[in-house]
């Protein structure tokens, strides 16, 4: 904790709000490829060997944008859910956190990838691929293997952790706390890591090793329960109401977050000086020139 305490320090300042839509708008970008030519999502895919021996470094970074492979209802319905849940667990761990999370279990998925590469290759495991498909194809087709799917997972492992008590709809009909399904998972996917093939064990593991990681290091973190975090944030608004201390204030109407909890400020780029507006004044307020 003292470690992350002192990285949080240094580079929270770096962490990206609202991480959970800027997955989804990877997706959005995914499908919109995929919809304009389907062959071009094979080069974005998490593949060492085209890394390696191709020197194709984009492959990196551009996997989080290969999207699930249907597009329907359903997979709308999931990124919402998915979306709402990430929202929750950012809100309650705070960004840093909620961004170490995330980060953490790509770089878990590439560093596996890569593991998987060499195991490959030296003959090992998974080598039936290569010599089923050819080394090229059978890299190919491990590589989409390695998606944000199991990272998602992971998300509803942690919220289901962190709130085990809240309840959902279970096909929009059955209330289910969150605890149980997240048992039910957890189930699923240790039967899918001792029985699935070695391919299937590198790809769970590594996705999955974040939360194992993450929880073991912030355990305290399992225990913030939803009532304790309103209470909180409760406390602290009140604390701030009581001393006048405000962290924000429109340069207009003089409003501040102790008027209204949901509004937003931003700070102005073409008036000289540091003015701030709120979210009803900031783009239509007259620039301040000196």
């Amino acid at each position: 904790m003292n470690f992350i305490n002192k990285l949080e320090r240094k580079i929270g300042k770096y962490s990206i709000q609202n991480l959970s839509l800027c997955l989804i708008i990877c997706y959005g970008f995914g499908y919109a490829i995929s919809f304009v030519n389907g062959d071009f999502i094979n080069f974005l895919t998490l593949n060492p060997y085209a890394i390696i021996h191709q020197l194709q470094i984009w492959r990196i970074f551009t996997w989080v944008l290969v999207p699930p492979d249907s597009f329907d209802l359903f997979t709308l319905i999931m990124l919402y859910f998915y979306y709402s849940i990430g929202t929750s667990l950012e809100r309650t761990w705070g960004t840093f956190y909620y961004n170490l999370y995330i980060f953490s279990g790509m770089l878990f998925t590439v560093l596996g990838s890569f593991l998987l590469y060499f195991c490959m290759t030296t003959g090992m495991v998974g080598g039936e691929y290569l010599v089923y498909f050819g080394v090229d194809a059978g890299f190919a087709a491990v590589s989409r293997l390695f998606s944000t799917y199991y990272i998602n997972m992971s998300i509803f492992l942690a919220f289901a952790a962190t709130f085990p008590e809240v309840q959902v709809l279970l096909m929009f009909i059955i209330p289910i706390k969150v605890k149980w399904l997240g048992i039910m998972d957890g189930i699923l996917l240790a039967y899918s890591f001792l029985f699935g093939g070695v391919v299937t064990r590198f790809v769970i593991g590594a996705c999955l090793l974040s939360f194992g990681v993450f929880f073991l290091i912030t355990r305290n973190l399992s225990h913030l329960s939803p009532k304790q975090m309103k209470r909180r944030a409760v406390y602290k608004r009140q604390v701030r109401q009581a001393t006048g201390i405000t962290k924000h204030k429109c340069a207009i109407c003089g409003r501040t977050e102790l008027d209204d909890p949901n509004l937003e400020f931003r700070f102005c780029s073409k008036c000289e000086g540091n003015y701030e507006y709120c979210q009803e004044h900031l783009f239509t307020h007259t620039h301040v020139h000196r």
